[in-house]
């Protein structure tokens, strides 16, 4: 999976994590929920622990990652552990869907950040709300996630390189043709931005400028 995320995005997945979590710049006592953590990567984990100026100084938060597939947690795990980061107690790992975070207290985290998963859920409004009620006043919202492509000609070249080149590179590097054809069309049955934006905020948050900042095109 991981190694056909560097190939279908060039390896930019990588710059769109980084920036992601320069934004969130997690710090003392901060404790922020990564929802559809899943399996993780260890680029993401390093930089949320690993001290780097430019992402803060301190990394000294304390993390929860939910995932409903076990699978992809007990991967999660291993990876933390390689990296020494269960022996710190600053992160754990949970079973748990983000349609209803049973096992999270309301207003108890600092941040809630969910990157390519979303699109995933069944009922993408109860997953904000959730977000909603978790977050701490003043917590954080944070989505990295597949937009609409506005530029018609980079739409059509992407549509073009969606449908066509993926699914058949899944189906040579993957043998699994099916599930990247699924993603794709996951992607494209997303809200576009606009529409993602006006479900944030009709589930009570308040919206930072426009309420996206689209990168690569969006």
């Amino acid at each position: 999976y991981d190694v056909m995320i560097d190939v279908m995005s060039g390896g930019v997945h990588r710059l769109w994590k980084d920036f992601f979590v320069r934004a969130l710049v997690p710090g003392p006592g901060m404790q922020p929920l990564d929802v559809a953590g899943g399996t993780g990567t260890a680029r993401l984990l390093s930089f949320l622990f690993i001290p780097i100026p430019a992402y803060g100084a301190n990394h000294a938060a304390n993390f929860t990652v939910v995932d409903i597939n076990p699978n992809m947690l007990k991967v999660g795990m291993q990876r933390a552990e390689k990296l020494g980061h269960m022996l710190t107690g600053r992160i754990t790992f949970q079973e748990c869907n983000a349609e209803h975070l049973s096992s999270i207290p309301d207003a108890s985290v600092d941040a809630f950040t969910i990157a390519f998963g979303i699109r995933n859920c069944t009922h993408v409004d109860a997953v904000v709300r959730e977000a909603y009620r978790v977050l701490k006043p003043g917590g954080r919202f944070m989505c990295l996630e597949f937009g609409s492509v506005e530029n018609p000609i980079i739409r059509s070249i992407y549509d073009t390189y969606s449908f066509e080149v993926i699914p058949t590179l899944g189906g040579l590097i993957a043998n699994d043709r099916d599930s990247y054809q699924y993603l794709v069309e996951s992607i494209r049955r997303f809200p576009p931005q606009p529409a993602f934006a006006r479900m944030i905020r009709d589930a009570g948050f308040r919206l930072r400028g426009k309420g996206w900042e689209d990168l690569t095109f969006g």
